[in-house]
């Protein structure tokens, strides 16, 4: 096991944006326009690369000056030409995308001239500005208003998988449109992953008065009444012997949100934000925005991983979430919605065990994006639509899906879909001994919060008609509503 996960942790750092070590190689270019880091190649890296490639960060190296990036000039370029890095996962022939991380051609020549010509440094005077958010600062800009965790968290070098809830009282004195997220994790060697969820008065409330009647802290993790799960630890998984169906779409399965407001996650609340290796901020469209009610409390879903021996030395992290409002209330508001399934279960050996996960539409409703999620067995995921008229459609496909990058691709149109369309999301994964990153391929797998266990869940941001913007009665009567 400890093999295993030492191999998905260096699996991390290798695909996050990075590169094999080669020295570089030195060519005369002569007769050629002279291409140099700082002129030509570190805006390059700066605008599609410094995200992971800066100090302390995902990225097993950081890029950001010309002294760090020499050394791998030879190894950039393999990447690069090769089209392996940056990373991007989804096949082009489904759906488009604003944030494609895919190099234009002009910059792939441009690395590889300034390689061929013997990766030179150039005049100090071209060197570009670095990126603000490098030193610390926010990608998404000023934040309105940044919220931490009231404490720091240590986590120990003998500490298995922790999931743990902390809350943050906004204060709000009004309900508040959010425009855009940033999650700044106070320590990424420890921090998997954060879901930031939003809890309304009303459900802090019925937490705080729950726990009191069990004489327990608020936001301790429970297994629940499905009889599915029990607890590890504070870590939620589905019992070896729970039912089991690896297709959701036949029957009813536990998990999922619904993708037409009605249902927001009666259990942690309504999804504000998240933060993984890979998945970007959240920035909203022009126009869409999320509620946070007056008086809501954050809660920060917390996962830490001492990654089972590599830590040598306790640390700690202090979480904090930055927001941008909208200047006022949006025409459309956007709600995260999740086609899961909870009951699967994936033999031993099995290298390309099919799950799915249906819903059907209550109401017509708008996609702006996409975020599948998986575990270390995650093989590949599929997201399709059945129209009402009978037309099948592909949204997305992601052929080679990799746990140590889970991008959220965003669409660069939002996508119309009609009220009583089916949405099916398929998954497939790898329990073989052909998945270098598995964890043990002789045990049968099921759904559960550690990255030993496996989740199967497509993700998508919808946008609805803001009831809150909605003709009230007598406004509608009058005109003719």
């Amino acid at each position: 096991m400890k093999k295993a996960m030492m191999m998905s942790v260096t699996a991390a750092c290798l695909a996050a944006l990075c590169f094999v070590v080669s020295p570089a190689t030195n060519a005369s270019g002569s007769g050629k326009k002279e291409v140099t880091f700082n002129k030509d190649v570190a805006s390059i890296l700066y605008n599609n690369c410094a995200e992971c490639h800066r100090p302390n960060d995902i990225a097993p190296m950081s890029l950001l000056s010309y002294k760090e990036a020499r050394p791998w000039a030879r190894s950039i370029k393999e990447k690069v030409v090769n089209r392996e890095m940056p990373p991007w996962s989804p096949d082009p022939a489904y759906g488009e995308f604003s944030n494609d991380h895919r190099l234009a051609q002009k910059d792939v020549d441009t690395i590889a001239a300034w390689v061929d010509q013997g990766a030179k440094e150039g005049n100090a005077k071209d060197l570009p500005k670095m990126p603000e958010f490098v030193s610390g600062g926010w990608e998404i800009g000023k934040p309105d208003v940044v919220l931490p965790m009231a404490e720091e968290h240590v986590v120990k070098p003998d500490d298995p998988d922790q999931y743990i809830n902390y809350f943050i009282p906004t204060n709000f004195k009004e309900d508040v449109w959010v425009q855009a997220a940033e999650i700044h994790p106070g320590n990424r060697r420890v921090v998997h992953h954060v879901i930031a969820f939003l809890q309304t008065p009303q459900s802090m409330a019925k937490r705080a008065e729950d726990a009191k009647a069990k004489g327990e802290k608020i936001g301790k993790r429970t297994a629940g009444g499905s009889g599915l799960f029990y607890l590890d630890g504070n870590l939620r998984r589905v019992k070896m012997d729970a039912p089991v169906v690896n297709n959701a779409c036949d029957q009813t399965a536990a998990g999922g949100r619904s993708p037409g407001g009605n249902d927001e996650g009666a259990n942690e609340g309504t999804l504000l934000a998240g933060f993984a290796p890979g998945t970007g901020n959240t920035v909203f469209p022009a126009g869409t925005a999320k509620r946070v009610p007056a008086g809501s409390t954050i809660m920060f879903q917390m996962h830490y991983s001492a990654f089972r021996g590599d830590l040598k030395e306790s640390v700690t992290d202090r979480t904090s979430i930055g927001l941008i409002f909208a200047k006022q209330p949006p025409d459309k508001m956007v709600i995260t919605s999740a086609a899961a399934n909870v009951m699967f279960k994936i033999p031993a050996g099995a290298d390309n065990h099919e799950v799915k996960a249906c819903q059907t539409v209550p109401r017509d409703i708008q996609v702006i994006n996409y975020m599948p999620h998986m575990h270390l067995r995650g093989k590949d995921m599929k997201y399709e639509a059945i129209y009402p008229d009978g037309r099948h459609e592909t949204l997305l496909w992601v052929p080679k899906f990799s746990f140590n990058w889970q991008a959220v691709y965003y669409l660069k149109r939002p996508l119309n879909i009609p009220k009583g369309t089916k949405l099916i999301v398929t998954a497939h994964f790898d329990n073989s001994t052909k998945n270098k990153y598995n964890p043990d391929p002789k045990k049968d797998v099921r759904w559960g919060d550690p990255t030993y266990d496996e989740m199967m869940i497509g993700w998508m941001d919808i946008t609805i008609d803001n009831p809150m913007k909605a003709p009230k009665p007598d406004a509608a009567k009058a005109a003719g509503k």
